[in-house]
């Protein structure tokens, strides 16, 4: 994830299962509170303005990826709120912790935030897992390989990524903290050429 490719790709393509009004059950951490998240997201914004090609994030729907369900209509919500409550048994031994974000990369498909420290974030994901594992013989996704991140932007089509990673380094105000006291799992859509979610449960750390 440090490697500047040489260039983007298109984002959006439609994955495995996915098409327009399908939505997912799945855990993040979010930001609707973190006043600093947000003005570093607004600095690689402006950064990033003029900037061809790319789908800049609105603080809204900053988020960082933490571990799939399944999709609506295959998991029911009570399957999902049933998970989450697992989940909640195990968070509750997890404390709640101080998150720094930045600087940002050029990764083949997005701008992301490097998240630190992985191994606290990592441990709010095995948690999520577990709770998981309570209730079904198989957890979604893999367990390695996980890499905590925040996107910033994503690309939306095919080009050279050397004008992105030139705006990049204009931006010195990182890092950006954050207390991550909750995990949250949401209803994730992606209609729009965004990923945006209606929150379902909120599960605190201990």
């Amino acid at each position: 994830m440090t490697d500047t490719p040489e260039r983007m790709a298109d984002h959006w393509w439609w994955r495995p299962g996915w098409s327009v009004g399908r939505r997912f059950y799945t855990w993040h951490l979010t930001f609707a509170d973190a006043p600093d998240v947000h003005q570093l997201a607004a600095d690689y914004r402006h950064a990033l303005a003029d900037v061809a090609g790319l789908d800049l994030i609105p603080d809204p729907w900053l988020h960082l990826t933490m571990q799939g369900i399944g999709f609506v209509g295959e998991v029911s919500e009570s399957e999902a709120r049933a998970i989450a409550a697992a989940a909640a048994v195990h968070l509750a031994k997890v404390p709640a912790f101080d998150l720094a974000l930045g600087p940002a990369i050029v990764t083949p498909e997005a701008l992301l935030l490097k998240a630190s420290p992985s191994a606290k974030v990592d441990a709010v994901r095995t948690a999520i897992r577990a709770g998981i594992g309570d209730l079904w013989s198989k957890v979604p996704e893999a367990a390695d390989g996980f890499r905590p991140h925040v996107s910033v932007a994503y690309s939306n089509a095919n080009g050279p990524a050397a004008p992105a990673a030139a705006a990049l380094e204009t931006v010195t105000s990182y890092p950006a903290t954050f207390r991550v006291a909750t995990a949250e799992l949401i209803v994730l859509h992606r209609d729009r050429r965004m990923y945006e979610w209606e929150p379902l449960v909120s599960v605190p750390l201990g």
